[in-house]
């Protein structure tokens, strides 16, 4: 049995990895400061379905508080990290983007600071494809450049991909880094896409539809997200020999670092990603078709050959089996 931290644990991604690193046999230990960005009673319902379990701990607590990570790893000394807690979307980040530097600039420092007095075996920390940023060619893969960030979002989580590698290059610590394309599925967040359209078109409300509807994205069903987070837990990266990488490999010259894309590996246009709630709910969708919002980009496409490689898999659920999951967990969970 290994012991786990799982930041963020409450949260989507979150509450998903903690409950299949259970099932795997793991102990888990969860944090999650319960911030009221969305339903607090939708990030406590999630909870209190592991709550329960006896190999499962849950702490309280922010993240970027001085000194609570390095009190936490003291006493548990971790075999692995999985650090997902943020401050997520772009278009909250147009709002208050101090809560991002918080969040996840400083909260991410605390970690590391932790990590490099008491290492773990591997730490996972969540990225974005949003760090792809202006990037046009796709679909978009690892060792691309990825400079041009369109939203402070995106450019906190960049700037934590720079700070991991620093670390783990002075002090040894192995990292991955994993960005995630637009993930969806059951006990999702509030504040996405899939969730805001099953709700509004159940109650016969129109949806906002940004830039017309002339948007992709690579949408990545949670299992298969979570699934991929638990195979890479195994891919610990190494320092190569001599600082020559594989061809392919994104892996640091200097540092046992990576980063990965973890991603369904197929771009799916937002109108047939609204007929397909349309099919699961039985319903039509009245749109209010608006131009493209301030931060977001019209694309999103992973190359996902570097997760094959490590794992021997990807992600590959069809979005009309995911969203009709989704629909049904909507319909069970709000009674609708």
């Amino acid at each position: 049995m290994k012991t786990a931290l799982v930041t963020g644990a409450a949260g989507f991604i979150g509450y998903h990895c903690c409950e299949s690193l259970l099932a795997a046999g793991h102990r888990v230990v969860g944090l999650d400061a319960m911030t009221d960005y969305y339903d607090v009673a939708l990030k406590q319902a999630r909870l209190d379905r592991i709550a329960h379990h006896p190999d499962f701990r849950f702490e309280q607590g922010y993240v970027e508080d001085p000194g609570r990570l390095m009190a936490l790893f003291e006493e548990e000394r971790f075999d692995i990290v999985i650090h997902l807690a943020a401050q997520a979307g772009v278009r909250y980040s147009l709002e208050n983007p101090r809560a991002y530097l918080d969040g996840n600039v400083a909260g991410t420092f605390e970690l590391l600071e932790a990590a490099r007095t008491f290492p773990p075996a591997h730490m996972l920390l969540a990225s974005t494809s949003s760090v792809y940023g202006a990037n046009t060619r796709m679909p978009y893969v690892e060792t691309d450049r990825a400079d041009h960030q369109m939203s402070f979002y995106a450019a906190t989580k960049k700037a934590t991909e720079a700070m991991a590698h620093a670390y783990s290059h002075l002090h040894g610590l192995p990292i991955t880094m994993f960005r995630f394309f637009t993930v969806y599925g059951p006990w999702g967040r509030p504040d996405m896409a899939l969730f805001k359209f099953t709700r509004a078109i159940l109650e016969g409300q129109p949806i906002d539809v940004y830039n017309r509807g002339e948007m992709k994205r690579d949408f990545t069903y949670i299992d298969d997200l979570v699934a991929g987070i638990e195979r890479l837990i195994e891919a610990v990266p190494q320092r190569p020999g001599g600082g020559i990488v594989p061809e392919g490999d994104s892996l640091s010259p200097v540092a046992p670092w990576r980063v990965v894309n973890i991603g369904n590996g197929q771009p799916v246009q937002l109108t047939d990603f609204i007929a397909a709630i349309e099919a699961a709910t039985g319903r039509s969708a009245r749109r209010n078709l608006l131009p493209m919002q301030p931060g977001d980009v019209p694309a999103t496409w992973a190359d996902t050959a570097l997760l094959r490689r490590l794992t021997g898999q990807a992600p590959q659920t069809p979005v009309a089996e995911g969203v009709a999951r989704f629909v049904a967990w909507y319909r069970d969970f709000y009674g609708v």
